[in-house]
């Protein structure tokens, strides 16, 4: 698989695999033995870069991805992420943020264990953490990569101005934040801060929590535990609008004979040579078409198509429920 190169010389597969969903958020989680499954097929069709945190389980989907990828461990790059309040004996993530010094260092070490590894190769701030300066956060990870415990430095749904100050006390190889078909604001404002300090851009849920691949129709047909429930855009109502969204890069795929998924990535992978997509999925044979995503090449013919095709159509419902949206840019 194509290569592509992050902020300061992290070099990733184009397409990586977000490890989340196989333990957590998204309904039932994987038997142990089939998560290692699907993360070591995907390292066999060339995926090189793997996301976890320690808030996904919490705790689980660390110690899941440690130990599928330990006979691989020096070929891969494994990115987690620190910035939640989880609380040690419940193991259950509590309101709020913990982006201290002493936290950082603290969930740092209890990665590096679980992940069964001597260093971190990209270590996010899942988060912004409002009580405590950027700064004291990046010269925290500053130091942690001088120790040799980390190698690189990501953020999360950060703001411009806040990658800025980062940025300017520890280089930022990488920022984690939604982007896709039907989450089009980082361009804004985002994509160009990233494009001039040279930092990489890692959009999560690049199919829109599975929704840009056409299989979802119906909201309850999602299982109570699943995350999306309670997520406005799955609101029945904001469902059926949205799907008039669905409908024409169904349209699209169609005409390209590739699928909604493959085009919706494909067009990630079009925007700037220094995105990476993080798709996840439980599943090889949707693996299979994710990763078949990067041999469609769309031209600027078809992509000003797209952007044609899409243009009238408006998005419905939040993407976070009120009480998580502090969390996150609007």
């Amino acid at each position: 698989m194509e290569q592509r190169k992050l902020g300061d010389g992290l070099e990733v597969s184009a397409l990586g695999l977000g490890c989340m969903g196989l333990s957590f958020a998204y309904g039932q989680a994987l038997a142990k033995a089939d998560g290692i499954a699907v993360i070591r097929a995907a390292y066999e069709r060339g995926v090189t870069f793997f996301d976890t945190a320690e808030v996904y389980g919490p705790f689980v989907n660390e110690e899941l991805v440690g130990e599928a990828l330990a006979p691989m461990r020096d070929r891969v790059v494994i990115a987690t992420k620190f910035g939640f309040q989880i609380d040690p004996e419940t193991k259950r993530q509590q309101a709020g943020f913990d982006s201290r010094p002493e936290h950082i260092r603290a969930v740092t070490e209890a990665s590096l264990k679980r992940l069964g590894t001597d260093v971190i190769d990209l270590l996010y701030q899942h988060r912004v953490d409002p009580a405590v300066p950027i700064e004291d956060v990046a010269g925290t990870v500053r130091d942690l990569i001088r120790e040799g415990k980390v190698k690189h430095f990501g953020l999360s749904e950060a703001s411009a101005e806040v990658i800025r100050r980062a940025h300017a006390v520890q280089p930022v190889a990488a920022l984690q934040s939604e982007y896709s078909l039907w989450w089009r604001e980082p361009e804004a404002e985002i994509l160009p801060v990233l494009e001039e300090l040279g930092i990489g851009f890692v959009p999560y849920s690049p199919l829109g929590r599975g929704f840009l691949t056409g299989a979802i129709t119906d909201a309850g047909a999602l299982s109570d535990n699943d995350f999306r429930k309670g997520l406005p855009r799955f609101q029945e109502e904001s469902l059926k609008a949205n799907l008039a969204l669905v409908e024409r890069i169904k349209a699209i795929a169609a005409e390209k004979g590739v699928t909604p998924a493959q085009i919706a990535l494909a067009w990630l992978l079009a925007q700037r040579p220094w995105i990476a997509p993080i798709p996840g999925t439980t599943k090889v044979a949707r693996l299979d078409e994710n990763l078949g995503a990067a041999k469609v090449a769309l031209s600027a013919a078809d992509l000003a198509g797209i952007e044609a095709a899409l243009a009238d159509i408006e998005v419905v419902g939040e993407r976070y429920p009120a009480a998580l949206a502090a969390s996150v840019r609007k």
